[in-house]
């Protein structure tokens, strides 16, 4: 049984007062923690200064960390036992997943979504040019038409 490896994901809120080095030496003393423990970290991410659902510690905001690793279980119970005792933790939970967490593809997407607007914008573009065109002609009628009537005189 303790052969058997499952991955988990946790995360945790750091007080929002933290200057950024401390945030990376927190990080850093986590990540060198949990590998001690017998974990092995796949992603450790900072997530940034977010507003928190509801006040906690008197804080209205946090610095999100989001950690996913790969260990036989053991080693969650000893990295949590640290953040609780670290007063610079306001939140942290554990949640066990299913298989490795999938590699996230925000360039992919963003890029699709830039060339969806720039064609939406093409169309917009070409419909507004259709309609001038069309005037343009029924101008270019009429002046045809008055011409021949004063030719006509």
């Amino acid at each position: 049984m303790k052969d058997q490896q499952s991955y988990y994901e946790t995360m945790y809120i750091l007080r929002p007062d933290i200057a950024e080095d401390e945030v990376t030496n927190h990080i850093d003393k986590y990540n060198k923690l949990l590998e001690e423990f017998g974990g092995t970290i796949l992603d450790s991410q900072m997530r940034g200064k977010r507003r928190l659902a509801y006040q906690i510690a008197k804080n209205r905001e946090g610095i999100y960390v989001q950690l996913s690793h790969q260990g036989d279980g053991q080693h969650i119970f000893k990295i949590e036992k640290a953040m609780r005792l670290s007063e610079d933790v306001i939140r942290y939970m554990t949640v066990k997943q299913e298989g490795p967490l999938p590699t996230p593809r925000s360039s992919t997407k963003s890029s699709t979504k830039a060339d969806d607007k720039a064609n939406l914008e093409t169309k917009v573009e070409s419909k507004e040019k259709q309609p001038v065109e069309s005037k343009e002609t029924t101008t270019s009628g009429k002046d045809d038409t008055e011409t021949k009537e004063t030719e006509g005189s």
